[in-house]
């Protein structure tokens, strides 16, 4: 994704090594809803943040040095489910059409 590697689902990002300046070097940008966000920015706001740039995407930025592996192995989980659901919604949408 923009020259960073990514993980992604049916061509869908998941999630990313964040490339963006306003960013934490180190940081991986993982995609979210925007709920889930705000509880993880609520309860841990050493490990996940959010810069400008992202504010209108759902996404978190996550300190890797930070956070444990099972935590981010949670957190990927929610983000396959995040993504695999959007992928769900639009398929049933060009349906309709």
């Amino acid at each position: 994704m923009y020259g960073a590697p990514a993980l992604k689902l049916r061509g869908k990002l998941l999630a990313c090594m964040a490339s963006r300046k306003s960013a934490e070097p180190g940081s991986l940008v993982v995609r979210i809803d925007f709920d889930q966000r705000d509880a993880l920015l609520a309860d841990d706001p050493r490990t996940y943040y959010i810069t400008s740039h992202y504010q209108d995407y759902a996404s978190v930025l996550v300190r890797l040095h930070l956070i444990e592996r099972d935590a981010l192995r949670d957190l990927l989980q929610s983000a396959w489910r995040f993504v695999s659901a959007d992928q769900s919604k639009r398929r049933r949408r060009s349906r309709e059409v």
